[in-house]
């Protein structure tokens, strides 16, 4: 949102400056005359970087928003208009770019604009779910309703979305304990035995060798190290941004062993959760499925989505593509034939979520257990391999000494 800078009078006729964020010069005069200030000279602030909000990946935190819409249903069950329940939602929430996109919406709306049309001018903040599920609320009159399936819709995958972050967690840690270790040792362990084994010209075996031209690359070429470890890691984001590659990312992780049945089972339960709140508000379902395709997050099931779409159109089955792709499971494809012949799609969908997020609740307490051991042992392994690989020749020397 724009900043202004500005020099006004107050209402004693104290001179006074200072600087005030609006959506025009217009509406920043108007809200400094509201504060008694007559605005004498005012100018917006050129964008810099000192000025300009970064934000890196999603705007506003899952669980940022997550309370603001269980303030938001609560305030309108209360009484309160959507404008007042806006003003006083910007005023008390944390996240900075959720308060200046809610200061725009207040604006939009006292200008007579419904909420939905003044969301959807701020996509990174309101997704497309919440400004079509909010449009169905405005049009059937139960915006309080709508608001609170919202804010379980969210809840739930937020917190599907946590059990996962906390299995990785661990196995993360780990690997970046050891690979510091490891640096360690072959920075500054190993060099101190280079000297001693060339004084005694001893044979080396090759796991030694191995591990002391390690030691050589690591201290001479430790920058070309970190960059390419910078580089993987950068065409990794830049290749999750593409549809086409992460469409193979994505189908490698739900094959991966151990960890893919985790994912697809998350990747169903976001998939099932978001079509069964999106058909309880009555959004349209081709609409729907569209929506579901661009917050999935999965482009292995997003193509399914539009394959399901593209059926629908053509008169036959949503479930149809589910039954030819692997993703799918049974029990999915058979729930939503079920809700599509009796009319309960919304109520089958939310079951088919209920078991998977289940599922993954139970996955991820197994794979814990699972992980911690094997972890150990790898860790154990790399570091017990560069200290065999240091004793098994000092034995040559010592034996070498006493003869």
């Amino acid at each position: 949102m724009p900043q202004f800078k500005y020099e006004g009078r107050n209402i004693k006729g104290r001179k006074q400056t200072g600087t005030i964020v609006s959506a025009s010069k217009r509406d920043a005069i108007l809200k400094l005359r509201q504060k008694g200030i007559k605005v004498i000279e005012i100018a917006e602030v050129p964008q810099t970087l000192l000025n300009k909000e970064i934000t890196f990946g999603k705007a506003v935190k899952l669980q940022d928003f997550v309370i603001y819409l269980r303030q938001f249903a609560t305030l309108l069950k209360a009484g309160v208009s959507v404008v007042d329940s806006t003003r006083i939602l910007a005023s008390q929430t944390e996240s900075k770019a959720l308060k200046n996109a809610l200061m725009e919406v207040e604006e939009s709306l006292r200008a007579g604009n419904p909420l939905s049309a003044a969301a959807a001018k701020h996509p990174r903040i309101f997704p497309s779910m919440f400004v079509n599920m909010v449009k169905a609320g405005e049009a059937g009159g139960n915006m309080d309703e709508t608001l609170e399936r919202l804010a379980d819709h969210f809840e739930k995958i937020h917190r599907t979305r946590q059990k996962i972050v906390s299995a990785l967690a661990y196995p993360i840690a780990v690997a970046i304990i050891a690979v510091a270790v490891v640096i360690f040792l072959l920075v500054t362990v190993v060099p101190t035995f280079v000297a001693m084994f060339a004084d005694f010209h001893a044979e080396l075996p090759t796991i030694t060798k191995f591990v002391l031209r390690a030691s050589e690359v690591m201290q001479t070429y430790w920058w070309l190290v970190v960059i390419v470890f910078i580089a993987i890691y950068v065409l990794f984001l830049f290749m999750k941004k593409q549809k086409k590659t992460k469409y193979y990312l994505d189908y490698a992780a739900m094959r991966i062993p151990i960890f893919g049945k985790l994912v697809q089972k998350a990747a169903l339960a976001r998939m099932t959760r978001t079509l069964s709140s999106l058909f309880s508000s009555s959004v349209p379902i081709l609409q729907a499925l569209s929506i579901v395709e661009n917050v999935v997050e999965n482009e292995v099931i997003a193509k399914v989505m539009r394959q399901a779409r593209d059926s629908l159109e053509r008169g036959q089955s949503l479930a149809e593509p589910m039954k030819k792709h692997w993703a799918f499971p049974p029990l999915v494809t058979q729930m939503i034939t079920i809700g599509e012949e009796t009319g309960s799609l919304d109520a089958m969908l939310a079951k088919v979520a209920d078991f998977y997020e289940a599922e993954v609740d139970a996955g991820v307490d197994r794979l814990k257990s699972l992980i911690e051991p094997i972890m150990i042992v790898l860790l154990a392994g790399v570091v017990g391999t560069i200290v065999t690989s240091i004793i098994v020749p000092m034995y040559d020397i010592f034996n070498h000494i006493q003869q």
